[in-house]
């Protein structure tokens, strides 16, 4: 029980410190440092040294840290990847938008696939990245903030002007998705309200604010829930929880037969097709250079890549107790029950038999319990970042995740022992 505790006491620390991707990614780098990890500049020649320890960064909002094996160039590769965006809203430029008595709102986007509804009513604020000018316009400065205080809510309509909002109420993600941020005396105070405040944050003149991204999000921090708090209820478990893991993981083990790799990629809610999600080369480029940088050839990596293996850890739906209707009849997981096998025939994950028989060995090994999912074949399910990868490299691997519920929600919820059991299969895996 001391364990459970310990862990879910390091999750939601992680969890409030990275209330969007860039944070997620600082938080990580910031734990990496400590543990001794080299950033490398990709721009830059490498010199890596075996049982080296070293990561980089890509858009501020992927992050890639690996330990080299001390086995040679073609020894391979174990890899935990997972993601560091969840599903939000992002403001607009030239967001202010004023109404009747002054009030302002922001024009904001949505991000990926959120459940609207559950973002109205809570204490919002905003996080994100700041682009400055520099002397070199190729090159311009970046600087993280958050602001820690709520600054903005969604005001519901009340019921008395929509009897019929329990029964179903359809959104429009401009209309009535748009924060309210101030009340101002003048239409001319909301001119630049927004960037006023960042430069404030900043530290800089707002004329050197060249762009933004900023999203908002809930400032309710991670909590235990229930009788025994057998419940961690928090915002970006998806998927958050699974890069608190193979972190966790990555700095808890110290196996160098293969090169250890944990790959946090970003925009997986958008479909992965940027510069730092997985459908671009990124991780490829990483792996065939690090095997070059060990003086391997490309037979020598395309040999590591035959003898790896990765884990995408990405969290599943567990089983709800009010609609077992809209689960598969025999493999629903449960919350609790410990790391969730993905499975889909149409090859939505990148799981197969062999794959998920190596990752139930791992879980027997670790000495913790798994359980499958499996869509209802009436729902179609989404896809994630396993069969996205394996269209650029050609590893083995399983699709995997934690059972959670209301996923997309402004706050999920997970059973905590199911993360001291996730832990334990990633570091097992780490340390074969």
């Amino acid at each position: 029980m001391e364990e459970v505790k310990v862990i879910a006491r390091s999750l939601m620390e992680f969890l409030d410190k990275s209330p969007v991707n860039f944070l997620a990614v600082k938080t990580v780098g910031s734990r990496l440092d400590d543990a001794g990890f080299m950033r490398l500049d990709p721009r830059e020649s490498w010199k890596l040294e075996p049982g080296g320890k070293y990561y980089i960064t890509k858009n501020s909002s992927a992050i890639f840290a690996f330990v080299v094996s001390t086995e040679g160039p073609a020894s391979g590769f174990r890899i935990i990847s997972a993601h560091s965006d969840s599903p939000c809203l992002c403001v607009k430029p030239n967001a202010e938008m004023i109404s009747d008595g002054g009030v302002v709102k922001l024009n904001v986007e949505v991000y990926g696939g959120p459940i609207l509804y559950t973002w109205f009513d809570r204490p919002l604020s905003l996080a994100g990245r700041v682009v400055l000018r520099s002397d070199d316009p190729l090159n311009p400065r970046t600087e993280i903030v958050r602001f820690d205080r709520p600054l903005l809510t969604i005001p519901h309509l009340a019921i008395h002007f929509n009897r019929a909002v329990n029964e179903g109420n359809p959104l429009s993600k401009q209309k009535d998705m748009l924060p309210v941020i101030a009340i101002v005396r003048e239409a001319a105070e909301k001119n630049n309200m927004l960037l006023r405040c960042v430069a404030e944050a900043v530290g800089c003149a707002m004329e050197d604010i060249l762009d933004f991204d900023l999203s908002l999000f809930d400032t309710t921090p991670a909590c235990l829930v229930g009788l025994d708090e057998e419940f961690l209820t928090s915002g970006r478990l998806d998927d958050l929880s699974m890069v608190h893991g193979a972190m966790t993981a990555l700095l808890e083990t110290s196996s160098t037969k293969q090169t250890r790799v944990m790959a946090i990629f970003d925009n997986e809610e958008t479909g992965s097709g940027t510069k730092q999600g997985a459908a671009s080369p990124v991780l490829m480029q990483l792996l065939r250079r690090i095997v070059t940088c060990l003086g391997g050839s490309e037979e020598d990596y395309l040999r590591s890549i035959d003898k790896s293996f990765m884990v995408s850890a990405d969290n599943a739906h567990a089983y709800h107790p009010n609609y077992p209707e809209k689960y598969d009849p025999t493999n629903h997981p449960v919350v609790g029950g410990g790391p969730v096998i993905k499975i889909n025939a149409n090859c939505k994950y990148m799981t197969d038999a062999e794959s998920a028989a190596v990752f139930k060995s791992i879980c027997e090994k670790a000495g913790v319990p798994c359980q499958y999912f499996v869509n209802h074949s009436d729902v179609a399910g989404g896809s994630t970042l396993g069969n996205i990868l394996t269209s650029q490299i050609d590893l083995r691997g399983v699709d995997m995740g934690e059972a959670i519920w209301a996923m997309h929600s402004v706050r999920e919820t997970m059973a905590t022992r199911d993360h001291v059991y996730t832990i334990r299969a990633f570091k097992t895996f780490f340390d074969l």
